[in-house]
């Protein structure tokens, strides 16, 4: 036998019948039950490795509806564990069966190591693609470890927070630690890092009430980028659905990383913050049909990712069958097939288990259309949005849609169905094109200030649904994007050819970092206009980690690959504009404080009872209401927002009248100061500004009709009418 070649020694032990279900290792003081999906295989072994490495292959013989299953007595938690299936070779038939690889299982629960993509992971031969490599992968791949699930949830604080009231915060787990000096050193860049109060007090001070995790499912960086030395850092590249990364914990990888998440959600619950996991169904880590084999391609290739089907026969017009290239509309070289009901039910089966054993309290699903389909279209009644939609679990957490794909078809903002929230890129780009000078007029500044209705009311949607953003992991922060104007991934090593061009960004003359002290307070004052823009627009709004304290990437926009300080957060206060953390901090509070703030209901223009005011009314700086034609006048740039809190068109819990104070938000995104009349009315006489990034006209400064201000260019004035008496 040549070395390194896979060769069967044979059953060691007994294998107990077991049973074909759940799927996955389940351990219990008897025995393990060990179940995988592979219904065109012909043998399967769960091969088990001790603390030297040393494999022992045990036959599971009883196979029920696809499931190949056993159980195995004697098997402690922590025990390291993984597949072998034999069956036949043939790729262009969606058959790539090999049993020289070690498969992790779909189901596993925590996973152990990481991949060496050495060419024995690569169930095919380099010098033949159609011939089977029969080198064994043992030596380069990870293993799924066997987990006992208790945990003490006992004094967990339950988390129920309604749409309205919640501001999210995406954050890495390892980058938001990594240099966090009062996080202890040990527990840097780690879900128990993430749990401690240097943090969760951070988050609730700011005014954060739900995390949004980058990917935490077990994730395999790709051949790639361990060739020219990096890694993916960001995480969309899972393998592993029901297993925390192991790389965050703290604790270890042979299972305690799944109490180590327990604990970190439970901390989190704790502080009163809510848990949203991203993740990445719509692919896998196996990349392209020459990718490697670490579970999904070696069980079910045919079932489990979408295929391209060629051409029907042109003489027979007998369709064909399959070939050798998957369908591929995430950019990553597979598309998870949601259609068929294996897939389907893993995604299911995983969304479950992380509301149900980790707690976490919704999910925003990366590139989501790819998801949607039926065939190769769209469907916004495709079987995964059905299930969903029906599942007494699933239907009531938070479920967020990254609402488009790698595809021209994919583009599906404002049109997915009930309850789903989606992340609105259209109020990113105006925002970003109304605070640069670029936005010709106010019209759909406006449009987005008040929630999206163009996208989200017409189907009984409510402003809610929009999750509104300026910036997420992929971009500039928001330091960088009034720094830059153009992208700089050199470090990425792909001759700065990755990332958007369209930066929709302004670098106030120079690009990136300087000493000037003018262009440096213009950048932090275009920073905090940006964010208060965001806390006081009427939707959700989503903060990227780092925003509220200048965190900059050197104009990298596009740091998935940079695990270093480019992407992780520097918390010291040398080099951080905390003036625009202090405007976002009080931004937030206002939205926390004033229901008015952060409504339920649309806007309709109209008295929400009889003689009072308007709900919502926009001002021109002249001090009248904006007319039909100043929404088509290209050349204004300054708008008023007035919010009727005398009373709120949404009741209170028992359906009572809710009353709040009434606010006018005034924008000025120009070049040049503006003068303001505050109008003269009978529901607004006299006030103070609460929030203000024009340094003339500070919070605090009392107002009253008739009073006629000056805004200096691009500023943001938010004004607070004082009580009747």
């Amino acid at each position: 036998m040549t070395p390194g070649l896979w060769s069967f020694s044979g059953q060691t032990s007994p294998v107990w019948p077991g049973r074909n279900w759940p799927l996955g290792a389940t351990w219990s003081e008897e025995s393990t039950n060990f179940a995988v999906y592979a219904p065109l295989a012909t043998a399967c072994w769960v091969c088990v490795f001790d603390d030297e490495g040393a494999e022992t292959r045990h036959a599971l013989t009883e196979r029920s509806l696809g499931i190949w299953h056993g159980a195995l007595p004697a098997i402690a938690p922590g025990t390291r564990y993984g597949y072998r299936v034999d069956g036949p070779w043939d790729p262009a038939e969606g058959l790539r069966f090999n049993v020289a690889q070690l498969l992790l299982d779909p189901y596993g629960h925590a996973v152990s190591g990481d991949i060496d993509p050495q060419p024995a992971l690569f169930g095919y031969r380099f010098d033949d693609h159609a011939k089977r490599n029969h080198e064994d992968s043992a030596p380069y791949t990870a293993r799924s470890v066997v987990v006992d699930p208790s945990f003490d949830w006992e004094g967990e604080k339950p988390m129920k927070r309604r749409w309205r009231d919640s501001v999210l915060y995406e954050l890495h787990v390892k980058g938001f630690t990594a240099l966090h000096d009062r996080v202890p050193e040990h527990l840097r860049g780690t879900y128990a890092g993430l749990g401690t109060p240097a943090v969760t007090d951070y988050l609730r001070d700011l005014g954060v009430t739900a995390v949004e995790l980058l990917p935490c499912h077990q994730f395999f960086s790709e051949p790639g980028l361990t060739e020219r030395g990096t890694a993916n850092y960001w995480g969309y590249n899972s393998i592993g659905y029901f297993a925390p990364h192991n790389a965050y914990a703290a604790s270890g990888d042979r299972g305690e990383q799944v109490t180590e998440f327990k604990q970190m959600v439970k901390d989190l619950h704790a502080a009163g913050i809510e848990v949203i996991l991203d993740v990445v169904y719509n692919h896998t880590a196996e990349a392209g049909p020459l990718g490697p084999t670490l579970s999904f391609r070696g069980l079910d290739d045919r079932g489990f990712y979408r295929r391209v089907r060629p051409t029907p026969d042109p003489e027979t017009g007998e369709p064909g069958g399959f070939d050798d290239t998957y369908w591929d509309v995430t950019g990553c070289g597979n598309t998870v097939n949601s259609e068929d009901p294996l897939a389907l039910r893993l995604i299911l089966d995983s969304l479950r288990y992380w509301v149900t054993e980790m707690h976490v309290d919704g999910f925003r699903f990366d590139l989501m259309s790819a998801l949607t389909r039926t065939g190769y279209s769209v469907d916004m009644k495709s079987d995964l949005l059905v299930a969903i939609g029906q599942d007494p679990v699933l239907r009531h957490v938070k479920l967020i849609a990254e609402p488009w794909d790698a595809s021209m078809d994919g583009y599906l903002v404002g049109a997915m169905p009930p309850p789903w929230v989606e992340w609105n890129d259209q109020y990113r780009d105006t925002m970003r094109d109304f605070w640069r000078g670029q936005s010709s007029g106010v019209r759909t500044v406006a449009t987005r200030l008040a929630g999206s209705s163009d996208l989200y009311a017409d189907d009984g949607r409510s402003a809610y649904n929009s999750v509104n953003f300026v910036t997420a992991h992929d971009g500039f922060t928001v330091r960088d994007l009034v720094s830059y104007d153009q992208k700089h991934n050199e470090a990425n090593g792909e001759e700065n050819r990755d990332g958007t061009d369209n930066n929709r960004s302004w670098n106030h003359g120079v690009e990136g970092e300087t000493d000037d002290a003018r262009i440096l307070a213009r950048r932090r004052r275009q920073a905090a206009n940006l964010m208060a823009t965001l806390c006081f627009s009427n939707g959700v709004p989503m903060i990227t980690a780092g925003d509220e304290r200048g965190r900059t990437q050197r104009g990298n926009n596009n740091a998935y690959c940079q695990d270093n300080p480019t992407s992780w957060i520097d918390w010291s206060p040398d080099d951080a504009w905390l003036d625009v953390y202090v405007i976002t901090r009080a931004a937030l509070q206002l939205r926390r404080e004033h229901p008015a703030l952060r409504q339920r209901h649309w806007f309709e223009g109209r008295p929400a009872i009889r003689g009072g005011p308007k709900d919502l009314a926009w001002l021109h700086p002249s001090g009248r209401e904006m007319q039909a034609s100043d929404w088509h006048d290209h050349d204004l740039n300054a708008v008023g927002m007035f919010v009727s809190g005398a009373p709120l068109r949404s009741p209170g819990p028992r359906g009572e009248q809710q009353m709040d104070a009434s606010f006018v938000i005034w924008l000025n995104g120009g070049h040049h100061p503006v003068e303001v009349s505050l109008p003269e009315n009978d529901w607004v006489q006299s006030g103070e500004v609460v929030l203000s990034t024009e340094a003339e006209v500070p919070a605090g400064t009392s107002v009253k009709a008739g009073d006629r201000l000056t805004f200096g260019s691009r500023t943001v004035v938010v004004m607070r009418q004082s009580p009747r008496p």
